[in-house]
């Protein structure tokens, strides 16, 4: 008897920190977003200022937007991995769970999905594609520009 009590003590406490490491993933992936918002945020910022004091040429734009647009797919590429990783971690979650008497993680996802729950970083990857989208237009917008004055 006390054998199973201590494999099901090992097993809840790898449960635990295994559920603490899916919670720091969680928290990199929100680090990750304010560190590519705030980036991007400023070289948005950057761009009226450069036309403020007439240093923006169309090709300047255009390096600019490049850049954004690569930052962009950064971001969302490493979303896309901290999805992949989070997931991976939960099922290892879930089958620790089928071993445990609640499985609360199994249980609570189970619900969500009959409500026609939408995942986060399903609604999360839209926001550098829609930036993205935004960097794209002041692209074909100075290579308008370069078009013009040749």
């Amino acid at each position: 008897m006390s054998d199973r009590n201590c494999g099901c003590n090992d097993l809840l406490e790898q449960y635990k920190l295994y559920v603490e490491m899916a919670d720091r993933v969680s928290d990199r992936r929100e680090r990750t977003n304010r560190f590519y918002i705030s980036l991007l945020s400023a070289l948005m910022a950057l761009i009226p200022i450069l036309q403020s004091r007439e240093m923006l040429s169309p090709v300047l734009l255009a390096l600019l937007a490049a850049l954004g647009m690569a930052l962009c797919f950064i971001w969302y590429r490493n979303l896309e991995s901290y999805r992949r990783l989070n997931s991976a971690k939960f099922a290892v979650i879930h089958e620790m769970e089928k071993r445990l008497p609640c499985q609360c993680y199994s249980r609570e996802w189970e619900m969500l999905k009959r409500k026609g729950y939408r995942r986060l970083t399903e609604v999360e990857q839209r926001i550098p594609l829609l930036t993205g989208v935004i960097f794209l237009l002041l692209f074909l917008v100075s290579l308008y520009l370069i078009i013009q004055r040749v």
